[in-house]
């Protein structure tokens, strides 16, 4: 995703451009109960001699979180144009741990006219264009040119959707295609919208799910259980047979940073062969559940074939919590199909390296691009979201004064 610098009076806030958001937030200094609040800059009005008082009650739901705090009004600066009197909210509640990691200090409520718009109404070129880097070694994450494009991101010229539908980049999506072949998950016609707030491709649970059976998708946390067995589970089994204490081993693989958390000390408990525990990151969390169910098994008298067949097993039980995310075989992803879109009567295609996540450390482990997101009426029920995942493959123009979405090969 693209941060932008913005300077309020004289004072550098990092924030995310949502397309799918219009109302600009940053933390207030007035917020000083969430933790949010105490790990970004805040802003402070006592100290801008343009600020003006509003302190109309505000707040925003996302679906990873929540803000909410008052109006107020002051000049920003975006690159070098100066927004004169741009209203925005001074976040004093950020509830949530998406905001507490996040790497910004920023659908519009309040009935609030958007940065973009007062842009425009000073002058500016009603259009602007997103290029999204994707390559993980360069400081350079992307660009976002407001008030036209940057030929040197794109190839050959960008295919345009009328925007249909008011408050979000949305318009029409014919069907998708795997490999080629018609899914019939569009064939009478989609809506579908472009948003750089969304990481992932988004769409109906039903229609995603055959998406990544097909290309092979699981649960996260099970995904690494079974890496771990396969690759850690003898040397887990040697260390523990050893005499190695037991909170010392997943840290001494260098699966957990600072040793076990609780997954150890909470599990004591085993039915049906599922257990509970106290979720870390996924390979520290799944090396502690093969630390526990190796030595429930040791204690039964298994021998190490067994005992590593039966907690092979037992990964198919670990819960994979509540972020919806799916990981694939990093080593079968030459193997996986094309995923493509039909916009403008044009075809736009992904493939597995384009669609497919990596994430490393001392396992690599691969994320699909693909998640559920049942969207209600009025924008649904047949509502699709192309994320970064997809704005990374193809440039995008969002070209307000045509009321037109653009799409072009980035480069």
């Amino acid at each position: 995703m693209v941060k932008l610098v913005l300077v309020l009076r004289l004072k550098k806030f990092t924030v995310l451009f949502d397309t799918g958001s219009s109302n600009l937030w940053l933390p207030s200094a007035y917020c000083n109960f969430s933790v949010a609040c105490l790990v970004h800059k805040r802003y402070k009005s006592t100290r801008s001699s343009t600020y003006e008082k509003n302190g109309t009650a505000a707040s925003i739901n996302y679906m990873t979180g929540s803000v909410s705090g008052i109006f107020s009004k002051d000049d920003v600066k975006i690159g070098d144009m100066v927004i004169k009197g741009q209203d925005f909210i001074e976040a004093i509640r950020e509830p949530g741990i998406t905001f507490v990691i996040a790497k910004f200090d920023e659908i519009s409520v309040g009935n609030v006219v958007p940065p973009f718009y007062k842009m425009v109404e000073q002058g500016m070129k009603p259009v602007f264009s997103f290029w999204l880097n994707r390559n993980p070694e360069d400081e350079n994450g992307g660009e976002i040119v407001f008030g036209g494009v940057d030929p040197s991101h794109f190839k050959g010229t960008h295919i345009y959707s009328l925007v249909r539908g008011e408050g979000y980049w949305q318009f029409p999506m014919g069907d998708i295609l795997l490999n080629g072949k018609p899914t019939g998950f569009c064939k009478n016609g989609c809506g579908a919208m472009a948003d750089s707030g969304t990481t992932s491709i988004a769409g109906p649970a039903s229609d995603i799910a055959v998406i990544n059976h097909y290309i092979g998708a699981t649960g996260i946390v099970n995904l690494q259980c079974k890496t771990i067995v396969k690759q850690y589970g003898k040397a887990i089994l040697d260390l523990l047979v050893a005499g190695t204490p037991p909170k010392q081993i997943c840290a001494s693989l260098g699966l957990c940073s600072f040793g076990v958390s609780m997954g150890i000390e909470s599990v004591v408990k085993m039915e049906n062969g599922t257990l509970s525990s106290g979720l870390g990151d996924a390979q520290c969390t799944a090396c502690e559940m093969t630390l526990a169910w190796i030595q429930y098994q040791l204690k039964q008298g298994m021998n190490e074939e067994q005992i590593l067949n039966f907690v092979n097993t037992l990964c198919n039980n670990m819960p994979n919590g509540k972020t919806g995310m799916l990981a694939v075989d990093c080593t079968k992803i030459s193997t996986m199909p094309t995923v493509s879109f039909t916009i403008a009567g044009r075809i736009f295609t992904l493939t597995p390296e384009e669609y497919i996540v990596k994430l490393g450390g001392p396992l690599a482990i691969c994320i699909s691009g693909f998640t559920a997101h049942d969207v209600p009426p009025p924008r649904g029920p047949f509502y699709w979201t192309l994320g970064d995942v997809f704005m990374g493959k193809y440039h995008t123009v969002f070209d307000y004064g045509n009321k037109r979405v653009g799409f072009a090969e980035a480069k």
